[in-house]
């Protein structure tokens, strides 16, 4: 498993997380299973949010904790992240430093751990005062109960307009990307082609380049999904499957591997977010830690996803 650096907090972490939004339902046995296959894969960081689970706040977290009841020397040897800042009723969004304050308690608990090791501000409030998340930022690191802090789907300019009362770094943006869904690098790609939607910028000027000139790890979220749904295998992405099932062939890996390897290649040194609750497409995913790619396969898997090449 090749690992990356985690924003600047000098530590190198696994580039392959595993999402554990969906064990919810699952069994103490079932949800240990997946945890030692995504730990024989070299696997060690986790990604939670208070809202993950079908029935309350911290449900995930709270199964999390139970099932693997982790004693001292177990937790240390693993990187537990989790977000903040949706609300469920609505929903509506909620930077307040009461909110976040309160919310990280309620990790605590249900994750049964003194501290956490990254947490997330989960998607942009627009009412976000950043002197309260300032507040809860200091008060959450100074009592040790959180050791790095970041954002999620965040822009450029509302990471700046943070980092303008946060006084910590912000280690990384957890950003929705796949082959298909890759409008933060093929809008770059298209720069300077009017007239192409591709060309439009989205995301406020550029987010992975700035990620990238701050410093900021950024982490893939739906790395397996298209616009219709998952993409591999789909009757919607037939030139797409096409070159990822030749590429697979060739290096010997299973197709996950390679929809992986695609953000894993890129020099940006992402980290990967699986969702998956099968431990054999955890598995097999996890081979396209470190496939070596080339420039060539990689821009053909690109354009294959229907982006434009000028």
């Amino acid at each position: 498993m090749r690992t990356v650096p985690l924003g600047t907090t000098g530590l190198d972490v696994p580039n392959i997380v595993l999402g554990v939004m969906r064990i919810g339902e699952m069994s103490d046995g079932e949800i240990r299973d997946l945890v030692a296959t995504a730990r024989d894969s070299g696997i060690d960081f986790f990604d939670h949010a208070d809202i993950y689970g079908s029935d309350s706040f911290h449900q995930c977290e709270r199964r999390f904790g139970e099932a693997l009841a982790l004693s001292s020397s177990e937790r240390s040897a693993i990187t537990l992240q989790t977000k903040a800042g949706i609300v469920k009723d609505g929903p509506y969004f909620d930077f307040s430093a009461e909110h976040l304050l309160r919310q990280v308690e309620g990790s605590l608990a249900a994750l049964r751990t003194d501290y956490i090791d990254v947490l997330l501000l989960h998607r942009p409030d627009a009412l976000v005062e950043p002197d309260e998340v300032a507040r809860a930022f200091d008060e959450l690191e100074s009592a040790g109960k959180v050791r790095a802090f970041g954002v999620s789907n965040h822009t450029p300019r509302q990471i700046d307009l943070l980092a303008r009362s946060v006084r910590q770094p912000l280690v990384a943006n957890q950003l929705q990307l796949s082959i298909p869904h890759a409008a933060i690098i093929a809008q770059g790609v298209a720069s300077n082609m009017p007239g192409t939607d591709q060309s439009t910028t989205v995301d406020g000027g550029g987010v992975l380049d700035y990620c990238r000139l701050h410093d900021i790890t950024v982490q893939a979220w739906s790395p397996l999904q298209g616009a219709n749904g998952p993409f591999l295998g789909s009757a919607a992405h037939p030139e797409l499957n096409a070159v990822i099932d030749r590429l697979a062939a060739q290096y010997d890996v299973p197709a996950i591997a390679v929809a992986t390897a695609w953000i894993t290649r890129h020099p940006a040194g992402m980290q990967v977010v699986l969702g998956s609750t099968n431990r054999t497409r955890v598995a097999d995913a996890a081979l396209g830690s470190d496939l070596p790619l080339t420039r060539a396969e990689w821009y053909e898997l690109f354009r294959a996803a229907g982006h434009d090449v000028p």
